[in-house]
């Protein structure tokens, strides 16, 4: 009888952590990029204010956490979050990657989403090829993965 329950309460916490599986947002563009081109997916790059902006924080509260989105990206994109935060300790070379793609994509401002996807050139270097941005859009997670999907379609 104790096996039984033990090992019913092992199964239980092994699901309950399945369950709360997050999703990977990369912060280093090489590493998301070589994901990409392996899963053949685009790239969503997210740039983001994350300890400042309130936008921001309210697509990722009502959108980017939700199981919805969670599905939707997992199936459909590699995520990168490009953050400029306020308050928030970052390495000298993420604030110049994240500021050059800013300027790459011309963000002025957050939150913005660029959709791209990585391509190989002759001369064996990767160009981010744009293939659309949307930025905060009401409706949840039904209506922005809608847009999403519909900007990555042909693509």
């Amino acid at each position: 009888m104790k096996t039984i329950a033990l090992f019913t309460l092992l199964l239980t916490a092994q699901l309950g952590f399945a369950q709360k599986a997050t999703l990977t947002w990369y912060t280093d563009i090489n590493e998301a990029t070589a994901i990409a081109k392996k899963e053949n997916k685009p790239m969503m790059l997210f740039f983001t204010g994350s300890d400042w902006c309130g936008w921001c924080v309210r697509l990722q509260k009502e959108v980017f956490k939700t199981p919805e989105f969670e599905a939707w990206a997992k199936a459909n994109v590699v995520l990168v979050e490009l953050d400029f935060p306020r308050s928030t300790p970052q390495t000298e070379a993420l604030k110049t990657q994240n500021r050059n793609l800013q300027q790459q994509f011309a963000v002025r401002g957050y939150p913005t989403c660029w959709f791209v996807r990585p391509e190989k050139m002759n001369d064996g270097k990767t160009n981010l090829v744009q293939i659309g941005s949307k930025g905060y859009e009401a409706g949840g997670p039904a209506n922005w993965t809608k847009t999403a999907a519909e900007l990555i379609k042909y693509n």
